[in-house]
């Protein structure tokens, strides 16, 4: 497929200090000014000129956003070889690519604060028996829909529903997120790439067992995903590129599913 022959939806959060990028416990998105067109002074901040150009410092966690995970963000490596030595510049771009399959799975709502529904295999299944029967294979990217963004991906203090509310203060229900048994099932598909528009592929009240089944075995997830609501179920190419960082435990990027013109 040649790109120009199609349209991208970009499935990418916006970076931006104002809204929830990162994980709560972790360290926020700061940025700041290092170089400006000309020297300026605001109140306490000082913007020296080297030469007439912008440009920033960034501090980010490497999972802020839309973002991978390495099989390396929860597996210890204790010898090459396993799955744990798969860091994130090691993960084969080839990975991040595939057939867009996108389960909606907007029915799924939570009652219970700080716990998320389950995503289970009948699921799946049901999905696969909707498009003639089709079961998903290696070629397919699936990408969890519950416009868990579009709900939640907001300014604060209203973004603080995105996760703070959920994993923090217990005070709202979770996002849909697979059990270990639907893992499992996609990966007896061969599918090796699953995405979820949440701010984590695990249950917000017991998220290590799903992590650890899916990276322990291959796969990689894609976290912080957007505008899932765009994409057909079965129709378009699936993209992400990662930030290559060394020795990560994965990373940001730009994620994209391109649609064929019609």
């Amino acid at each position: 497929m040649l790109f120009r022959d199609s349209r991208p939806i970009d499935l990418t959060l916006t970076i931006d200090e104002r809204y929830p990028t990162t994980w709560p416990a972790h360290v926020p998105f700061v940025r700041r000014t290092w170089n400006y067109f000309e020297e300026q002074t605001h109140g306490p901040e000082a913007w020296a000129s080297c030469g007439p150009y912008f440009t920033e410092v960034l501090i980010m966690d490497e999972h802020i956003a839309t973002h991978f995970d390495a099989p390396s963000h929860f597996l210890p490596k204790h010898a090459p070889g396993e799955e744990g030595a798969i860091l994130g510049d090691l993960v084969p771009l080839l990975q991040f690519v595939g057939n867009a399959v996108c389960i909606d799975v907007t029915g799924l709502v939570g009652s219970q604060p700080g716990e998320s529904p389950w995503i289970e295999p009948e699921h799946i299944e049901m999905f696969e028996r909707g498009r003639g029967g089709r079961a998903l294979t290696a070629e397919d990217v699936v990408l969890f829909r519950s416009d868990w963004d579009q709900k939640h991906y907001h300014p604060f203090p209203r973004g603080n529903g995105y996760a703070l509310d959920v994993a923090v203060t217990k005070a709202s229900p979770g996002w849909p997120a697979p059990s270990v048994q639907t893992i499992r099932l996609l990966l007896d598909r061969g599918v090796r790439c699953v995405g979820t528009d949440a701010p984590s592929m695990g249950a917000a009240h017991d998220g290590i067992p799903a992590h650890v089944e899916g990276l322990s075995n291959g796969q990689v997830f894609i976290e912080g995903l957007a505008n899932l609501k765009d994409v057909p179920p079965d129709h378009g190419t699936f993209q992400f590129m990662p930030v290559k960082i060394a020795r990560s435990s994965g990373g940001p990027g730009r994620a994209v599913v391109w649609i064929p013109n019609a």
